[in-house]
């Protein structure tokens, strides 16, 4: 267990491990935050890095945009209820979380689509050079994203090539106009240093692109402290905003100027209600809006991220590396789960807010897992995750989660056949 300033690493020697875990709660100074959710009282939540719980905020919000917004004012809300301007207040809102002053985020799209944009203009920016590197084990619609683009512009003006962590720096040649790179590994959880990286790339005139979706609102991110070109991040996980929630990108100051998006939409326009038949891009970020901001899953995530208007991410960071040290020590010390082999980093300065273990029967597991009330994931191909989200779990939860587990893996529940089936979601 982790002996983080907010909390006594000290207790689990002196108490039972039951009285380490109400103590730790009891000294928990976001602890009150957990009121500020929905959360199922019979569950264990251990998957918020894949879909944040519900802010008891955005509930209410979502009936007031359906009920009164829509329902009772109409069209009217597009001004009266600010509906036109939620991608920019959402987008500052996330701007915080993320490190960035003012006028370089905005809130629109998925993930995917603000990639080809960012991609896009990047690439436009970079002549004479043409290859994307990235992560060989990235998240797949980053790769994806890179592959389109090679088929729609040609490989002599786009090329991926995929490189192992490793082997990063040396791939960093003088024909590579962009490093895309996930500053947390979804599988693994692995974090990369962004400042050291993003300085080694641009040393040789490469833009970077990072990837914020499993880091944004759980660890500190400080994109306009190192220098970072453009980011891309998913309001659903960390920032709780609902399934599908719209995504965000970053685009520095910096660039504003010259990078141009290549989804010249109506919302992206200087003047859009103007409606002229040519394009003009509207200035700074919101240059890079395309279609109609979704209003409905926007207003719920501008709801939510109210829920960290009062709280500082160093302490967010502190109490996803406790309540995860508390997992892995339970882990470490039970007999009966040395068969889960740890695949994130063991120090926890070099890994996000999620633990992932190896298995041969890691979906199974995961199965009778959430079937006996602890709710994690699965990835393929061997890949148990446990996401540590600090605004509303607790460590007596995590305790709970490792008495379920140690039981299925005693008893070898996981070996029901109903735990093989699998779903089209894993």
């Amino acid at each position: 267990m982790s002996g983080h300033e907010d909390f006594d690493g000290q207790v689990m020697g002196d108490k039972t491990y039951q009285q380490a875990l109400v103590l730790m709660d009891q000294q928990d100074p976001l602890a009150e935050k957990t009121a500020a959710f929905e959360v199922p009282r019979d569950l264990v939540y251990l998957d918020g890095n894949s879909l944040g719980c519900l802010p008891l905020a955005a509930k209410q919000r979502a009936r007031e945009v359906v009920e009164q917004q829509w329902g009772q004012d109409l069209i009217k809300s597009w001004n009266l209820h600010q509906w036109i301007d939620l991608p920019v207040s959402a987008g500052e809102k996330i701007a915080r979380l993320i490190g960035a002053a003012p006028g370089q985020t905005i809130c629109c799209d998925s993930v995917s689509v603000n990639l080809f944009k960012l991609l896009s203009a990047a690439l436009a920016m970079q002549t004479g050079r043409h290859v994307v590197v990235s992560q060989q084990g990235n998240f797949p619609t980053d790769l994806y994203m890179v592959q389109g683009l090679v088929r729609q512009l040609g490989g002599d003006r786009c090329c991926l090539q995929r490189v192992d962590d490793d082997d990063i720096g040396s791939a960093l040649t003088d024909d590579v106009a962009v490093l895309l790179l996930s500053h947390v590994n979804f599988r693994s959880g692995a974090l990369y240093d962004m400042q050291a990286i993003t300085a080694q790339a641009q040393a040789r005139g490469i833009l970077v692109i990072w990837d914020l979706a499993h880091s944004a609102g759980v660890l500190p991110v400080q994109l306009d402290a190192c220098n970072v070109d453009f980011a891309v991040g998913c309001g659903y996980k960390y920032l709780n905003g609902g399934p599908g929630a719209p995504a965000f990108l970053y685009v520095a100051s910096r660039h504003q100027s010259q990078a141009r998006q290549p989804l010249s939409g109506w919302m992206g326009h200087l003047a859009p209600f103007d409606f002229d038949h040519d394009y003009e891009p509207a200035p700074g970020v919101a240059g890079f809006l395309s279609g109609t901001p979704p209003v409905i899953s926007m207003s719920i995530l501008d709801a939510a991220l109210d829920v960290f208007a009062d709280v500082d991410i160093r302490q967010l960071r502190r109490k996803s590396l406790a309540l995860a040290g508390v997992f892995l020590q339970a882990v470490e010390q039970s007999p009966r789960l040395s068969g889960l082999c740890l695949l994130s980093p063991a120090d926890e300065a070099q890994r996000g807010a999620q633990l992932a273990y190896r298995h041969p029967h890691a979906f199974a597991i995961c199965q009778a897992l959430i079937a006996h009330g602890v709710i994690a994931d699965f990835r393929a191909p061997d890949i148990l995750r446990v996401g540590f989200s600090p605004l509303y779990l607790r460590f007596a939860d995590v305790g709970r989660s490792v008495e379920v587990l140690t039981r299925i893996m005693q008893e070898d529940l996981w070996r029901d056949p109903a735990y093989a089936v699998r779903h089209k979601v894993t």
